[in-house]
């Protein structure tokens, strides 16, 4: 599942006559929200597009806002108290997923140890892909089975190669995009060969527990056949 959130973010601050970057703290905001409600529901793994790499293109001082809320957020599910912490009640494994060396160091390092803090946890699994781009992703997988082929000298790279090097190696069900947009917009090209697409009007700020139901719901009615 994923949760597009960067322009549309734009566009409800805009429509308010705000700066973007309330727009970004209020769809964040959101984002946790629904990331308890897709826990609540028990989906097992969750993939959130915060920023990605043509994102990386955007004003300073927008990014300089954004960075900031990214450091809050991880920041603040780091020292929660196990009461407080649903990482911690649905036992969730967090994983910042993009080109990290692009990302301030202060923001790698709190990554970092979110990241160690929810590694030992297997049941759920919630993927933050920040400085992200498919193109990049596959970009890289080929770069790491490349070497292996000059190591071996062995010329061959099937599917299952590919996809055991990519950031994220398992595929996308259902893929929900935001705000009227009808385009996936450089998101794990690989992962949803087959995911099912569902296109809502509604802000990601706006994005309730209600749509989401109503999201999963419309999912369960999809024949999914894999190309078959």
């Amino acid at each position: 599942m994923e949760k597009l959130k960067s322009s549309i973010n734009r566009r409800w601050a805009k429509a308010r006559e705000m700066n973007p970057w309330i727009g970004h703290w209020e769809g964040v905001k959101n984002l946790e929200k629904i990331l308890k409600d897709c826990l609540e529901l028990g989906i097992p793994e969750v993939s959130v597009y915060t920023l990605s790499t043509e994102n990386l293109k955007r004003p300073k001082r927008e990014l300089d806002e954004l960075f900031k809320i990214f450091y809050h957020y991880l920041n603040k599910w780091e020292k929660e108290k196990d009461k407080d912490s649903f990482l911690e009640k649905y036992q969730v494994k967090v994983r910042c997923v993009g080109d990290l060396d692009k990302l301030p160091k202060k923001l790698v390092r709190a990554m970092g140890k979110i990241m160690q803090q929810t590694a030992k946890y297997q049941k759920r699994a919630l993927n933050l892909m920040i400085a992200y781009g498919s193109k990049f992703e596959i970009k890289e997988a080929m770069k790491i089975i490349a070497r292996k082929m000059i190591k071996t000298g062995k010329i061959e790279i099937s599917e299952k190669d590919i996809e055991a090097n990519l950031l994220v190696k398992t595929p996308i069900d259902l893929l929900i995009r935001t705000g009227g947009v009808n385009r996936i917009s450089n998101f794990m090209l690989w992962q949803t060969s087959y995911a099912e697409l569902y296109f809502t009007k509604t802000l990601w700020p706006d994005f309730s527990k209600k749509e989401l139901k109503k999201a999963i719901e419309w999912f369960g009615k999809q024949k999914r056949n894999f190309g078959k």
